[in-house]
């Protein structure tokens, strides 16, 4: 089945250079937040299935990573979806998909994007002790697609060909799916979207009633971090002398 048309209406990117295979060609039109992290999550799952690395080396605790210093924790937590399977797939798609486009609406500078992950990430490792969520790769998935969501309220979409409804329902569709084939209530997608909404809130809806203030907004340093500042190319004088010997002069 083609992931792609399993869930229609959200475009991707353009075409890729002439002469790269497909899998390439997809892999290096992705932006550079999203390509990092898909990679890292597919790696990460290739090296728990050769038994690498176990999933309790993983996960996060609040003990394991601030008492016993394994920081590491902090990043895996956000990689493991699972072992080598369907459902690594489906998670896989569904994470490049709407990182990718949060990512390619944010602008050609990862500064944006980048510090909503370093929000949702934060936020999600504040929440996880007392949920008891030990992964939460999931949990920073939904995040991302409810945020894309609702800033695409009119996009429809079909879910496996059979429901169609429109962007915004696409979080709550998700849910209800992951409770049919696991039989559980997904409380990694809920505190996903409630860190989503939150994000969505204060940068769509709080700047309209407010002035226009955006209290999430990167910093400057770390917009800094990404944006050089425009050289100085000695333009200016130039043109200025260029102004002076083109007027005519006064007496």
């Amino acid at each position: 089945m083609d992931m792609d048309n399993m869930l229609g209406g959200a475009g991707g990117g353009g075409g890729g250079a002439i002469g790269q295979f497909p899998l390439e060609q997809w892999f290096y039109e992705m932006p550079a937040c999203t390509r990092y992290w898909t990679t890292a999550t597919i790696i990460t799952s290739v090296l728990v299935q050769c038994h690498v690395i176990t999933p309790f080396q993983l996960f996060y605790s609040f003990r394991a990573v601030f008492l016993k210093n394994q920081y590491w924790r902090l990043i895996t937590t956000f990689l493991y979806f699972g072992p080598l399977s369907l459902d690594l797939l489906f998670h896989v798609f569904f994470l490049q998909r709407y990182s990718r486009l949060l990512e390619e609406s944010s602008g050609r500078s990862p500064a944006h994007f980048s510090w909503l992950l370093v929000y949702a990430t934060t936020l999600l490792l504040a929440l996880s002790p007392m949920l008891s969520i030990p992964f939460l790769g999931s949990a920073l998935s939904s995040s991302l697609v409810y945020i894309w969501s609702r800033r695409n309220p009119e996009t429809r979409l079909s879910f496996l060909g059979l429901l169609v409804f429109t962007a915004p329902y696409l979080p709550w569709v998700l849910m209800a799916f992951s409770l049919v084939l696991h039989g559980t209530v997904p409380k990694d997608e809920i505190c996903g979207v409630i860190v989503g909404h939150i994000w969505y809130f204060f940068s769509d809806v709080y700047p309209s009633l407010h002035g226009g203030q955006r209290p999430l907004d990167p910093p400057l340093f770390w917009t800094n971090l990404f944006e050089r500042p425009p050289a100085d190319t000695g333009a200016a004088p130039i043109n200025t002398e260029i102004a002076a010997a083109a007027a005519p002069e006064v007496r």
